[in-house]
Formats: structure tokens, C-alpha cells, sequence
């Protein structure tokens, strides 16, 4: 049996770590995660449950082993201890410590923006989906890849990319998916449309295998897959 590259301190870090950074054999990937999601459940009570080091990856690391329900869960509790007891508690800005209103003030900086962890790199590549595909830097393809989750019906969002602004606006409400997508001008874009059925796919009310900009990839584990040119686009799909 592969042994696991985790450490054995059994804390949710020593879990993220290796699963994060695709250190752990395959054969104990499923452990690992099963261990993180019970260390967050009956530890830390679906509460961030890490400090700074397991911050940095611990929503990507739950929404890539498809627990991204959990990962919204813990983003929006409003108690202690997370990023929304801070804003239930008039902060504008990051503490250095969870406790940072009750904490020893020579201690505890206002303003420790590390502290965001991989947050705001969840709201953009994970739950609108808008990465930079690292074969071709800066944006010159886009990967467009949401994840949507129960409970949440609708992402707006943006980036301004050295070639033009990158949107990605999408809603799910009583089973149809809606996905609007704006490419630059001269780049491309794959993008991952959640579907039932790849050939229920329309863009701008027509098959989207046969839209204009759009030639059809693959389906991948529930998503219809397109490569896009430049443009704007109206996806919509059966969940």
C-alpha cells in the first residue's frame, strides 16, 4: 500500500498541503480528503479551521476535490471564526488573527491582508471560473471553467487583462444553466458549459456546436467543452 506523504500532526494544513500540490499518491488522495473534510466539519465546526500557510489553498483544495459546497459554506458563516465575523464586526480591512477584536492589540495587525488566504482567487477562478491558461500567458487564452454550487444562483465577474476585459456572468435557477462570456479581441478561450448533454447546448438560442466562434471540444465530467474566438457569447444548458 503507497504511504502518505502527509504529515502526521493530523492538523487540516497537513491535509491541504500535499493534496494542493498533488504530492500525495493516488492510492491515499481519498483518505487524506475524507480526513480534511471531517477535521472541518466536527473540529472547526464548517469554520476556517487553518492559519495563514493552509489559508492559501484551502478553498481551491476543497472545490478541486468537489466539495465546493463546502468551501461556500465556510467563505459565508458571519461567527467566528472566518471572513465574515470581520465584516459582522465593522472590519474593512484583514486581521492578522480571527480573534482580532478580542485579541492583544500589540499583537494583532488591522490590516494583514495574507490573511484572505486563496479567497479572493477562489471568487475568480473557481466560482466565475476566468483563469489564464499557462501555456499561453497573460491572457492571450483564456480557460473559462465556473463552479457552480448549491445555494448560490448567480456570478457576476470581470478581468481586465492586458488584451481587454475577460467576463464570465452565469445563473442557475430551476435547472437551466445561463453562461455569458466575452472574449477579447485577438485571444481565444476554452469554455466549460455544465451540461447534462452536451447536444442541449445552445449559444444565443442555437446548437452551439454550430454558432459562429465556437467549435465543439469534448465533454468532460458533466461539462460540454468549447473553444471560443473573440467575441461575446450566450450559453444554456440543462443541469
Amino acid at each position: 500500500m503507497p504511504r502518505s506523504t502527509s504529515s502526521t500532526n493530523g492538523t487540516q494544513t497537513s491535509a491541504i498541503l500535499p493534496l494542493a500540490f498533488d504530492l500525495e499518491p493516488e492510492g491515499t488522495r481519498e483518505a487524506v480528503f475524507d480526513h480534511l473534510v471531517s477535521k472541518i466539519h466536527n473540529e472547526s465546526q464548517d469554520h476556517v479551521g487553518v492559519g495563514l500557510i493552509g489559508a492559501q489553498w484551502l478553498m481551491r483544495t476543497l472545490s478541486e476535490n468537489g466539495r465546493t459546497d463546502l468551501a461556500l459554506k465556510i467563505a459565508t458563516q458571519t461567527t467566528y471564526p472566518g471572513w465574515g465575523y470581520m465584516i459582522e464586526k465593522g472590519a474593512t480591512t484583514i486581521w492578522e488573527l480571527w480573534n482580532g477584536d478580542t485579541a492583544d492589540p500589540a499583537m494583532n495587525s488591522g490590516n494583514h491582508v495574507m490573511q484572505i488566504g486563496d479567497l479572493g482567487v477562489w471568487f475568480y477562478e473557481y466560482l466565475a471560473g476566468i483563469r489564464a491558461d499557462p501555456e499561453h500567458p497573460g491572457f492571450k487564452h483564456a480557460i473559462i471553467r465556473p463552479y457552480p454550487v448549491e445555494g448560490l444562483t448567480f456570478v457576476n465577474a470581470s478581468h481586465r487583462s492586458l488584451y481587454g476585459t475577460v467576463r464570465s456572468n452565469w445563473k442557475s435557477e430551476n435547472g437551466r444553466f445561463t453562461l455569458d462570456v466575452v472574449v477579447p479581441a485577438n485571444t481565444t478561450a476554452t469554455v466549460y458549459v455544465p451540461a447534462k448533454n452536451g447536444s442541449g447546448v445552445t449559444e444565443s438560442g442555437q446548437p452551439a456546436e454550430k454558432s459562429k466562434g465556437v467549435q465543439a471540444a469534448r465533454n468532460e465530467n458533466g461539462m460540454a467543452v468549447y473553444n471560443l474566438d473573440s467575441g461575446s457569447y450566450s450559453f444554456a444548458s440543462v443541469q
